[in-house]
């Protein structure tokens, strides 16, 4: 397995984690963690982060990095999840990628195009014509500058709305041409197992995403989120505060929703963001060339373990 690692991809709620655990117990192997919420300290319940003994049964990494005031990007994941496998095999043990930030992926697969920076001025002037227009409207100026990132960025999505308009701004150029030529891709070789419904049964996926979500408010979600927005130093423009769950949570605390919206909200937004992950991996799975062996695996199936055991066999 030199120079290699496991792979383990789904959408939220698809059991990625209680997969590579199981694996843990016939293998010798660590795990990377590929989930833009699970870096955040003290948000442990709605990132449905693996337990303390879970995280002792087996190396973790990249879990519980960083602060939910502070940021951590996609080229950071690439930079580090590069370096840990390589100290893994070091070790004598199998890395296993497991999780289901698809961006985080596709910057480790496919590499990076370095961006210009932007200067405080720039992002300030963006910022106050957003305030006077909206972002739908900064959005809209994109259409004719950058009609690739046009089509791709949420209209609401301002974080990214303004970057596009800050490179821009500071290059003449679209935010989209940079991405012409990225870094080198990744340098080792990956082994990709790929959960994902069996016949795209989507109304079962909502269905565990209901149930482990009103599980995660039986746990304390309300007072953990509580408890983040009482240190007067997180708002939801931050990233942190952005994952689904947390948003809706504090806006629940605010007054803005009730009970029965705060969850509905948070089922909704789950289970869109499950449906922008199961097309990614859809679209991985026909690009067959992306790794050196991929594997479709059905959520739920009790012989997901068994299977890949088996298919793991010629690489071990």
């Amino acid at each position: 397995m030199k120079n290699r690692a496991i792979v383990i991809l789904g959408p939220t709620a698809s059991g990625k984690t209680s997969l590579a655990l199981a694996l843990a117990r016939h293998l010798k192997i660590e795990i990377i963690s590929l989930d833009s919420a699970l870096i955040y300290k003290d948000m442990d319940i709605g990132t449905a982060k693996p337990t303390k003994e879970e995280l002792l049964s087996v190396p973790h990494h990249l879990i519980d990095i960083i602060s939910p005031k502070d940021s951590y990007s996609a080229a950071n994941f690439r930079e580090d999840c590069i370096r840990l496998v390589k100290e893994i095999e070091q070790r004598g043990a199998i890395p296993v990628i497991c999780g289901g930030t698809m961006m985080y992926y596709k910057a480790l697969v496919d590499g990076l195009s370095p961006l210009p920076t932007t200067t405080p001025e720039v992002r300030a002037a963006i910022a106050k014509e957003a305030l006077a227009v909206g972002w739908p409207a900064m959005h809209q100026k994109l259409k004719t500058i950058d009609p690739v990132s046009y089509q791709k960025l949420n209209p609401n999505d301002k974080q990214r709305v303004s970057r596009a308009l800050e490179v821009y701004q500071m290059t003449g150029r679209a935010m989209s041409s940079f991405f012409e030529n990225k870094q080198c891709q990744c340098p080792f070789e990956r082994l990709e197992y790929i959960l994902l419904p069996e016949n795209d049964d989507r109304t079962h996926l909502r269905e565990l995403i209901r149930i482990r979500f009103n599980q995660m408010l039986k746990d304390g979600l309300i007072d953990e989120v509580q408890k983040l927005k009482d240190r007067g130093d997180l708002n939801l423009d931050l990233p942190s505060m952005r994952c689904v769950g947390y948003r809706q949570v504090w806006e629940y605390l605010e007054g803005k929703l009730d009970k029965e919206q705060m969850i509905e909200a948070s089922v909704i937004a789950t289970a869109h963001l499950a449906k922008h992950q199961m097309t990614w991996l859809r679209g991985s799975l026909a690009n067959a060339q992306s790794a050196l062996f991929k594997k479709e695996l059905k959520i739920g199936d009790p012989n997901n373990l068994e299977v890949v055991l088996e298919s793991l066999q010629e690489f071990l």
